[in-house]
């Protein structure tokens, strides 16, 4: 998969994936931006609750014609120093409907263990290159 991100100066940024659907990003005015688009930080915890929710719809498909609604909180705890990186995240599911804990617990396991690439991808190791004017320059 590739996501290209564009600069729109300041601190903002849209991006595109192969979905083809725009992405806005800003950071807030506390980091120099204008409050334009979402942080990505925020964008992190949402595409958590996305990729987890779509995960345990698609476990608990024989039995959504049950279930009313599902909501999903995503809290995430953040160091105090640089990088503000994210220490626990925790996830909340509210979901109405004549359905049993089992199965949701179960729906919810398999995403997080087998399912939900975003969770997973919290642990990748993050790998960097620069091209500058067009050239690969190696790190220094």
């Amino acid at each position: 998969m590739n996501v290209q991100a564009k600069w729109l100066g300041g601190r903002a940024f849209t991006a595109v994936g192969p979905s083809g659907f725009d992405m806005s990003m800003d950071a807030t005015a506390a980091y120099g931006g204008e409050g334009n688009g979402n942080t990505p930080t925020e964008m992190l915890l949402g595409a958590l609750a996305g990729c987890i929710g779509i995960d345990i719809t698609m476990i608990l498909n024989p039995h959504l014609d049950q279930i009313k609604s599902i909501d999903i909180e995503v809290k995430g705890t953040r160091r105090e120093e640089l990088p503000t990186a994210f220490t626990a995240i925790e996830i909340v599911f509210t979901i109405d409907g004549d359905i049993t804990p089992k199965k949701v617990w179960r729906a919810i396991r398999l995403g997080k263990d087998k399912y939900c690439a975003v969770s997973a991808s919290l642990k990748a190791d993050v790998h960097f290159s620069l091209l500058l004017n067009g050239v690969q320059v190696e790190e220094v």
